[in-house]
């Protein structure tokens, strides 16, 4: 996983980012939902959030709950310039870094995520890390993305990230000490003109980040040819985003 690489792919698409990841949106509005679902009576005031991007959920979080303390982590230091009208409110700050191994605040109520956890080189590691950041009942609640994520990039050129399938999520959260109080998977298919707009999609939205390889025409046309054969229809082309929500809480030691 070349963090350096995504980073640059993110930063580099961060004016374009709101505006074109619709699924990103959808699952950021649908993440707060089923929060305040979950978890009615809650009462989340120390929250962090890793891997905060352009701010689509910050936004959600600080308004949802008006925490005390509002920990925004990402990546790319580029990203606090899309976030400096959340950061000037109180008690919300930004700090950039690899949140696999960054500092970050302990005793919180709520540390959380959209759409970042499969960029991570080790899930399992990151969920112990997470207990002993969140105080005991403190929640732990994330989306990522799921084995059929993106299928139609992975069929036609072999790249893609490693997902972690649901059940395996499940078993790594407990190994880790929470309790899974939601856990969801669903399938969000969008349509595209062309092969071409689907591709200027994923770079608008950085998630070319672990593609190494460039385009020659020649490559580009088979690829385009061969996407129009396996996955065109009268409506367009297709792809495919597979969200898995997780809401969970940590465990309250017994004496």
């Amino acid at each position: 996983m070349d963090k350096r690489l995504i980073a640059e792919r993110f930063a580099r698409a961060r004016a374009t980012y709101s505006r074109e990841a619709r699924v990103q949106q959808q699952v950021a509005e649908k993440m707060t939902a089923l929060l305040r679902r979950t978890l009615p009576d809650a009462r989340f005031d120390r929250i962090a959030e890793f891997g905060c991007g352009t701010g689509l959920y910050s936004q959600f979080i600080h308004d949802t709950w008006h925490p005390s303390l509002l920990h925004l982590n990402d990546l790319c230091p580029e990203m606090r310039f899309c976030l400096e009208e959340l950061t000037a409110r109180p008690g919300v700050a930004f700090k950039a870094g690899d949140a696999e191994t960054c500092p970050l605040p302990g005793g919180l109520d709520l540390l959380t995520s959209c759409s970042t956890l499969q960029w991570f080189a080790s899930p399992r590691e990151f969920f112990r890390r997470a207990a002993s950041l969140l105080r005991p009942g403190g929640v732990l609640a994330f989306t990522t993305f799921g084995l059929r994520n993106l299928l139609e990039i992975r069929t036609l050129t072999g790249n893609g990230l490693d997902y972690t399938p649901p059940q395996q999520l499940r078993r790594e959260l407990e190994d880790a000490g929470f309790c899974i109080l939601h856990l969801e998977q669903e399938e969000a298919v969008l349509r595209f003109p062309t092969p071409v707009d689907v591709l200027r999609h994923l770079r608008m939205t950085g998630v070319t980040g672990t593609e190494k390889q460039t385009w020659s025409r020649g490559r580009l046309q088979a690829f385009c040819d061969e996407y129009l054969r396996r996955f065109g229809s009268s409506e367009g082309v297709s792809l495919t985003y597979q969200p898995i929500y997780v809401i969970s809480s940590k465990k309250t030691p017994t004496i």
